[in-house]
């Protein structure tokens, strides 16, 4: 049985294009897996802020975060947001913008590095993105992040002395330094078996096509390295340049 391909896959809670990313690269993933021959992938997740000075209880809607923080006209505002929110609906997510809670993020990115170590990490993801951005919940809080992780079948207190230790803090901290030097600027980005870089909220098929290639390139190499005796060395950084948004 072969070994499935390894997604890291930067992204933010707070981020629109991430949840609909991951829909995408869901729907590609599956597309990839259906060409047989034991095609699979692995998914981690990995911290990346959009907005680190955001406050944990913004006094505000989205409208009003985006307008100052972008320095957009409010209106204007109004017309991007309905238009991200056609585009979730059109991979079956439902944004509610006018309850979404604007909230500082790394508290959530303490819980997915949590999550992980006990196994749970794509679960909790799958959670925080439906509640910030389609249930109007707080993700910034440590007592609503513990309700989240229990929700998903991990021990409430346990993720909250976690959280209140900030146990996981530099984790995320690595996986932004990480992020930095792979010239990461913006996320959603898929890092694919440690060598390739899909930037955006790519088609999927688009991302089935660069599953299929590193698949691909996987069973070229496998009869030349039994040859030689000797594995292929992936490259240290993704290529950003093969898919751009």
């Amino acid at each position: 049985m072969s070994e499935p391909i390894k997604i890291d896959i930067w992204s933010d809670i707070a981020c629109p294009w991430c949840y609909i990313g991951k829909r995408k690269f869901e729907a590609g993933s599956g597309l990839f897996a259906g060409g047989g021959d034991d095609r699979a992938v692995e998914v981690e997740y990995h911290s990346f802020e959009l907005s680190p000075d955001t406050p944990v209880d913004f006094d505000g809607s989205e409208v009003d975060f985006l307008a100052g923080h972008k320095g957009m006209p409010a209106d204007q505002v109004g017309q991007m947001l309905e238009r991200v929110t056609g585009i979730a609906s059109s991979v079956g997510l439902d944004y509610d913008f006018d309850t979404l809670k604007h909230t500082n993020t790394v508290k959530a990115h303490e819980l997915l590095h949590y999550a992980k170590s006990q196994g749970k990490q794509l679960e909790l993801a799958e959670a925080l993105f439906k509640a910030y951005f389609t249930e109007g919940r707080h993700v910034g809080r440590a007592a609503d992040l513990a309700d989240l992780a229990a929700e998903v079948g991990l021990d409430r207190a346990a993720a909250l002395a976690a959280l209140e230790s900030e146990e996981f803090l530099s984790d995320v901290r690595a996986d932004q330094a990480q992020a930095q030097e792979y010239g990461i600027q913006g996320v959603p980005f898929f890092v694919i078996d440690g060598r390739y870089g899909v930037s955006g909220a790519q088609d999927p098929a688009t991302f089935a096509q660069a599953l299929e290639q590193v698949w691909s390139e996987r069973e070229a190499v496998a009869p030349a390295a039994a040859d030689s005796g000797a594995g292929a060395v992936a490259a240290a950084e993704p290529d950003a340049a093969e898919v751009s948004a």
